[in-house]
C-alpha cells in the first residue's frame, strides 16, 4: 500500500501550524479586537489560549495515537462509522468552493494595496498563488514546512522589531482586570478572535508525515498555538498603544499604518510582502490538507483509485490537482457573478466549528483517561462557540439536513432498484 513520506520534523510542524493560524489574522484582528473590547481585548486574548488549550491538548493526543492522513474525518469516522466519517469529509470539503477563494481574494489584495489592479489582474494573481501550491505540493510537505518556517520566524522578527523600534515593554500589556461592564464587549472580540485558531483540523491530516508523530505532532502543535498565541498578543500591545484601531478602515489597514509610522512610508512594500507570504501559507497548508484527506479516503477505496497515486516524492499529486481545479473554477465563477465572499466565508466558518465539535466528540470515545474528560471539556467549548454563532451555525445546518436527505435519496433509489430487479 502506498503511503505518505515521513519527513516532517519538530521545527517545519510548528511552522506550519504557526503561519496557518496566523493567516491574514495577524493584520486584521489585533485592531479588530482592540475596536470592540479596548485594552480588555489583551485579556481575551489570554482568555482565548486558555480555552483553545484544551482542544490543541486534545487533538495532539489523537494525533499521537492515530497519526492519518485522513485527519479530522479519519479520527471521527474511527468513532461512530464510516457515515460519520462521509458527513465530516463532506463538512470539510465544502469549505474548499467558498472558503478558500475568499483567502486567495485577500492574499491578492495585498499586491492591489501597492499596486493599481483590475478584477482580471487579482484574478492573475490568485492563479499564481495556486501554481506556487502546485509546486510546491510537487516537493513534499517537508518543503513546504520550511518554507512555512522561515515565513513564521520572519513575521516573529517583524513583531520584535516593531516592540523595539517602537519602544514598547511587557508592562504596556499589563492592564487591569476587566470590569463586569467590560465582559460584554469581551465576548463580542472573542467570537471574532476564535477564528485565529481555526486551521487545527487542517493540521491533522499531516501527522501521518512526521517522522516521529508520536513526539513530533503533538510538541508541533502546541508549540504552534502558543507561538501564534504570543505573536497576536504583541501586536495587539503596538496597535493599542500607537492607537491604530476604530473603524473598519482603520482596523484592516493597522499593521501597514504602524510599520510606516515606525519606519517611514516604504514600509508598506514590506507589510503586503509579509502579509501575501502570511495568506500564502495558511491557503498552503488548506489545500495540502485537502488533497491528503481525497488521498487518504481514495487509498481506502472511498474515492476513485487514480486519486490515491503518490509521486517519487510521496505527494499526493493528483488529489492536489483535483483540489486546485476546483479552487481555479471557484475564483472564476466567483469573478464572473461577483459573488460577496466575506459573506460566503462567514457562512464557512460553522463547517470548521462543527468538525471541531465532532473532533472533540470522538477524542471523548477514542481516548483513555486523562484525555477523554479534557475532550469532553473541549466539546463543551465547541458547543458554546457553535450556539454562539447563530445564522452561520443556520446554514451549515442546512447543509447537513441538505446531506442527509442526499444519503437518504440514495437509499431510497437503491431499495427501489433491488425491489424492481426482485420482480
Amino acid at each position: 500500500m502506498s503511503r505518505l513520506k515521513k519527513e516532517l520534523g519538530l521545527w517545519q510542524g510548528m511552522g506550519l501550524l504557526a503561519t496557518s493560524l496566523l493567516g491574514t489574522g495577524i493584520f486584521v484582528v489585533p485592531a479588530t479586537a482592540a475596536a470592540l473590547a479596548g485594552s480588555a481585548s489583551l485579556w481575551a486574548w489570554l482568555l482565548l489560549i486558555t480555552l483553545v488549550l484544551p482542544i490543541a491538548f486534545t487533538f495532539a493526543r489523537l494525533g499521537r495515537r492515530y497519526p492519518h492522513a485522513g485527519g479530522a474525518p479519519h479520527l471521527i469516522g474511527l468513532a461512530f462509522g464510516n457515515g460519520a466519517e462521509r458527513f465530516s469529509a463532506f463538512l470539510f470539503l465544502a469549505v474548499l468552493p467558498v472558503g478558500l477563494p475568499a483567502a486567495l481574494s485577500m492574499a491578492a489584495g495585498f499586491w492591489h494595496a501597492l499596486f493599481e489592479m483590475n478584477a482580471v489582474t487579482l484574478w492573475l494573481v490568485q492563479l499564481a498563488t495556486l501554481l506556487g501550491v502546485y509546486l510546491l505540493g510537487l516537493r513534499g510537505a517537508r518543503s513546504s514546512g520550511n518554507l512555512q518556517l522561515l515565513i513564521a520566524l520572519a513575521i516573529l522578527a517583524l513583531t520584535l522589531l516593531v516592540w523595539f523600534k517602537g519602544d514598547l515593554a511587557i508592562s504596556d500589556g499589563v492592564r487591569a482586570l476587566p470590569t463586569q461592564a467590560e465582559w460584554p464587549a469581551m465576548s463580542t472580540a472573542l467570537a471574532v478572535m476564535f477564528w485565529c485558531y481555526v486551521g487545527l483540523e487542517a493540521f491533522a491530516h499531516l501527522g501521518e508525515e512526521f517522522k516521529r508523530p508520536e513526539r513530533d505532532y503533538p510538541l508541533a502543535l502546541l508549540g504552534g498555538v502558543l507561538l501564534a498565541g504570543v505573536i497576536y498578543w504583541a501586536n495587539s500591545v503596538a496597535v493599542l498603544k500607537f492607537g491604530h484601531y476604530g473603524s473598519e478602515a482603520q482596523n484592516t489597514t493597522a499593521i501597514p499604518a504602524l510599520l510606516a509610522d515606525l519606519f517611514g512610508p516604504e514600509a508598506k512594500v514590506l507589510a503586503a510582502l509579509l502579509g501575501y507570504l502570511s495568506c500564502f501559507a495558511s491557503i498552503n497548508i488548506y489545500l495540502q490538507g485537502f488533497a491528503r484527506l481525497i488521498w487518504s479516503m481514495a487509498r481506502e477505496g472511498k474515492l476513485p483509485a487514480p486519486l490515491a497515486r503518490l509521486t517519487a516524492r510521496g505527494s499526493p499529486l493528483n488529489a492536489l490537482s483535483l483540489v486546485l481545479g476546483v479552487c481555479l473554477l471557484s475564483i472564476t465563477l466567483i469573478l464572473w457573478w461577483q459573488l460577496p465572499l466575506d459573506k460566503l466565508i462567514r457562512y464557512a466558518n460553522g463547517n470548521f466549528i462543527l468538525v471541531y465539535l465532532l473532533s472533540m466528540a470522538a477524542g471523548f470515545v477514542l481516548l483513555p483517561r486523562i484525555g477523554k474528560w479534557l475532550a469532553g471539556l473541549s466539546a463543551l467549548l465547541c458547543l458554546a462557540v457553535f450556539v454562539a454563532l447563530a445564522e452561520e451555525s443556520a446554514y451549515v445546518l442546512l447543509l447537513a439536513i441538505g446531506y442527509g436527505l442526499w444519503r437518504w435519496g440514495r437509499r431510497w433509489l437503491a431499495t427501489r432498484t433491488t425491489s424492481s430487479a426482485s420482480h
